[in-house]
């Protein structure tokens, strides 16, 4: 067989593995393994697997990720989410649809101290739900909301997504983290429009809250003061070149732990086990990033990439028509597969394309995590909605399902504004000069 079907072959037993629920990093480390050894020898595919290992595990700018997980970590363990809702919920919990207003709001706030979608949305949704029910929100606007909104962690930096894309295409972290901010601000518009608009239409999905006071409200501010000034810090000081990707996440984990301390939140329980949490992923991360890594030599040795490629340059479609094939591909990849496993599968293979056609790799990086976003709510797979349902047991997974409708609505057409307006995304990088 020549080495194309035998990529293919690999390909379709990934994805067999994926579904008896092997691990990721683990199938894509051994169909990579095993077809390197097919194609060339068992000892080459062994030196190739030490050599990834040893150089992912042993890279300084991977330490990257290992910071902003720590980061996210303690900002979860020092109590900045329900910091960041009760001011949302001061602010605008009084309007119709308020308390959802206030989760999209605060699900923006935390992911700029987080970076992972779950994280935000198990945050998230076991303060604000519980909140919601109390008033007699509708339980799948409620589900559906905090299930789309903790989407944002991967969208808003720093971001996770982003920092593995980055190092996939060998783009400037720094610029990624620039261009997910102007799109997560016009995302978390979106959403409390979708809210606005579904509230106006049937009033009784979200009743009244309790109003507050313009000294209240300005008391509230205290509880975004310190995401804010840590969200400044260390992502302004990443943009302005006053640190590396590295020591901005350095610089974000210990002003997050400094926070903890000075609040009293952070005790020695909870500060073990914000460690553990950020050792057990970062380590998750390190080993998809092996995987992927194995199985991306295992492609580029079985030439696919490369053909297509050359089947693009054969159809001579216009670039905008190829770029829209490989967004369906994501889409409805995201809808079938873990959206981690779909970046490190399809951006090796599409990567080369995007190259010959002279795609801005920052641009669609965005374009790329907004359709992450939406898999990470879309059925069957969508994350977030099982992150939901484990915390609201009561509740059916269709009712969760049927609630992200509306959000999905919003996340297309996130990507018909950068597809349309593609400054959104670079504006602010094409301002840095690193």
């Amino acid at each position: 067989m020549n080495p194309e079907t035998i990529g293919i072959i690999g390909i379709c037993v990934l994805l067999l593995l994926f579904m008896l629920k092997m691990p990721i990093a683990f199938a894509m480390g051994l169909v990579g393994f095993l077809g390197l050894a097919y194609l060339d020898n068992f000892r080459a595919a062994y030196y190739t697997l030490s050599m990834d290992i040893f150089e992912v595990f042993s890279s300084y700018p991977l330490s990257v990720v290992t910071a902003f997980v720590l980061m996210g970590s303690f900002a979860f363990a020092s109590g900045m989410g329900a910091r960041l809702y009760r001011a949302a919920y001061v602010w605008v919990g009084g309007l119709t649809g308020g308390l959802v207003m206030a989760t999209v709001t605060a699900c923006a706030g935390f992911s700029s101290i987080c970076g992972s979608s779950p994280a935000a949305a198990g945050t998230m949704g076991s303060i604000a739900l519980p909140e919601m029910k109390k008033y007699g929100y509708d339980t799948a606007l409620a589900t559906g909301a905090v299930a789309a909104a903790g989407s944002l962690g991967v969208l808003i930096p720093p971001s996770t997504v982003f920092i593995i894309y980055g190092i996939l295409v060998e783009e400037s972290i720094g610029k990624l983290f620039a261009a997910g901010i102007l799109p997560g601000l016009v995302l978390t518009a979106l959403f409390m429009a979708t809210v606005f608009i579904l509230c106006r239409r049937d009033p009784t999905l979200a009743p009244y809250g309790p109003s507050t006071g313009w000294k209240e409200k300005f008391m509230a501010l205290a509880g975004i003061l310190e995401t804010l000034v840590l969200f400044l810090f260390v992502v302004g000081g990443l943009l302005f070149g006053m640190f590396s990707p590295t020591q901005a996440g350095g610089v974000g984990a210990a002003g997050a732990l400094a926070i903890g301390c000075i609040r009293r939140e952070l005790n020695w329980r909870k500060f073990v086990a914000a460690c553990e949490g950020g050792i057990r992923m970062s380590c998750m991360i390190f080993l998809l990033i092996t995987g992927g890594t194995v199985f991306g030599h295992f492609m580029a040795v079985t030439k696919i990439p490369f053909a297509m490629v050359d089947w693009v340059m054969g159809i001579q479609l216009p670039n905008a028509v190829i770029v829209g094939i490989i967004v369906v591909i994501f889409f409805l990849g995201g809808m079938f597969m873990d959206s981690m496993a779909l970046l490190m599968i399809l951006v090796p293979i599409f990567l080369p394309v995007l190259e010959h056609l002279q795609i801005d790799l920052i641009w669609f990086g965005v374009l790329l995590v907004v359709l992450i976003e939406c898999g990470t709510i879309t059925p069957p797979v969508g994350v977030n909605v099982f992150v939901i349902k484990g915390i609201a047991l009561e509740v059916p997974l269709q009712t969760i399902f049927k609630g992200i409708l509306p959000f999905v609505a919003a996340l297309l057409v996130m990507i018909s504004l950068l597809i349309i307006f593609p400054g959104m995304a670079t504006f602010l990088p094409s301002l840095l000069t690193y």
